[in-house]
C-alpha cells in the first residue's frame, strides 16, 4: 500500500525541528501506541474519582505516571501519551490553582513522559519511543459526559479560547506529536482545524464515533475528516475511544476520504462508560490489530480499559506478520 506520508511533500517538510513522528510514519511497520493511561493508573491503585481524572495524579503522585508509562513501554508501546487529557487552566482553577500553576502542571505531564521514555531507552539500541501530548476535547474539562456527545452549549469562540492556549503550550514542549483526541463534534473539529495550522509540532486528530459511519454528534466521519485534507500540521487522522467493532469500517472511510494522511486507530475495550455512576459496563470486544493494519491504519493502540497486556498482545501479533 502506498505510504501517504512519504508521498505528501508539504507534510514531509513541515516542522523540521520536530520530525521524529513523521519519520516513524514512513517506515513499513505500523507504530504501536500505548493503552489507557487511566486504566493502568487505576491498576496501580490510584484514585481517579475526581474532576481531573488522570491529570489529578500530576498533583498527587507524579511517579505513578512514570510507572504507568513504563508499563506500556515494557509491553511494546512505541509512543506514550501524557497525563494531560483532562488537564486545562479551567480544570485546575476549580481546585484553586492559578493559570501559571496549571501551565506548569501540563508541562510536567510532558516531562514525566519524557522521563519514562528516556529511562526505558537508556542503553537500548533502536529507535527511541515517542511522546504524544494528549489534548482532550472541551467536554473532558466539563467532566459531565459531554465529551461523548459534543453537546457543550458554548460558542465557537469559547472553544477557540479553550483550545488555543493549550495548543500553544504543548506546541512549545518536548512532545513529539500533538494527540488531539476523542473529538466528538463538527464545530469543535472546525475550530481545531484552524488553530492547528499555527502549530509547528506535527499532530494527529482522532474522533470518537457512535457507529461505523458517524462521529459522536452524528456527523458523518467522512464530512468531518475532510476538514483536514491537505492540512499542513495534521499528519494523521483517525478514531479513538470508539467500540472496536466499528474500527475497520471507519478506517476504510478515512482511507477513501484522506488518501494523503496516515490513519490512526486506538479504540476502547468495547465496554460503555456510564456517567451516572462513573463506571464501565458491557462486554469486552477483541482488538483486531492486524485487520486494522490491512485496512490501512499506520498508527494503532488502545484507549479506555485497554491495558499493557492487550498492548503486549498487539506487539506480539505485529511482530509475527
Amino acid at each position: 500500500m502506498p505510504n501517504p506520508v512519504i508521498e505528501n511533500e508539504h507534510i514531509r517538510t513541515r516542522g523540521a525541528a520536530k520530525t521524529a513522528f513523521i519519520e516513524a510514519l514512513k517506515r513499513q511497520r505500523p507504530l504501536l501506541l500505548d493503552g489507557g493511561l487511566a486504566t493502568q493508573l487505576e491498576a496501580q491503585g490510584c484514585d481517579l474519582d475526581n474532576t481531573l481524572w488522570s491529570a489529578s495524579i500530576l498533583l498527587d503522585d507524579p511517579q505513578a505516571i512514570v510507572d504507568a508509562s513504563l508499563a506500556y513501554l515494557e509491553a511494546g508501546a512505541e509512543c506514550i501519551a501524557t497525563a494531560s487529557y483532562q488537564a486545562s487552566r479551567e480544570g485546575f482553577a476549580k481546585l484553586g490553582h492559578s493559570a501559571d500553576e496549571a501551565d506548569h502542571l501540563m508541562l510536567l505531564s510532558v516531562e514525566l513522559a519524557v522521563r519514562a521514555r528516556d529511562g526505558f531507552a537508556a542503553g537500548k539500541a533502536g529507535a527511541r519511543p515517542l511522546v504524544a501530548a494528549s489534548i482532550g476535547p472541551y467536554g473532558a474539562m466539563l467532566h459531565d459526559g459531554s465529551e461523548y456527545t459534543g453537546n457543550y452549549g458554548v460558542s465557537n469562540e469559547a472553544l477557540r479560547l479553550f483550545h488555543e492556549e493549550r495548543l500553544q503550550l504543548f506546541d512549545g514542549s518536548e512532545a513529539d506529536v500533538l494527540a488531539v483526541e476523542t473529538i466528538p463534534s463538527l464545530p469543535e473539529a472546525r475550530v481545531l482545524a484552524e488553530l492547528l495550522e499555527a502549530c509547528d509540532t506535527p499532530a494527529w486528530i482522532s474522533f470518537s464515533c457512535r457507529n461505523g459511519r458517524q462521529i459522536s454528534d452524528g456527523t458523518p466521519l467522512a464530512e468531518v475528516a475532510a476538514l483536514f485534507a491537505g492540512h499542513p500540521a495534521v499528519v494523521a487522522v483517525g478514531i479513538n475511544c470508539t467500540p472496536p467493532q466499528y474500527a475497520t469500517a471507519l478506517i476504510r472511510i478515512l482511507r477513501e476520504t484522506l488518501p494523503d494522511k496516515a490513519l490512526v486507530v486506538y479504540p476502547n475495550s468495547g465496554e460503555k462508560f456510564n456517567v451516572s455512576d462513573n463506571a464501565w459496563s458491557g462486554d469486552v470486544v477483541a482488538l483486531t490489530a492486524l485487520e486494522w493494519v490491512e485496512a490501512g491504519a499506520r498508527v494503532i493502540g488502545g484507549c479506555c480499559r485497554v491495558g499493557p497486556d492487550q498492548i503486549r498482545a498487539m506487539a506480539a501479533g505485529l511482530m509475527e506478520n
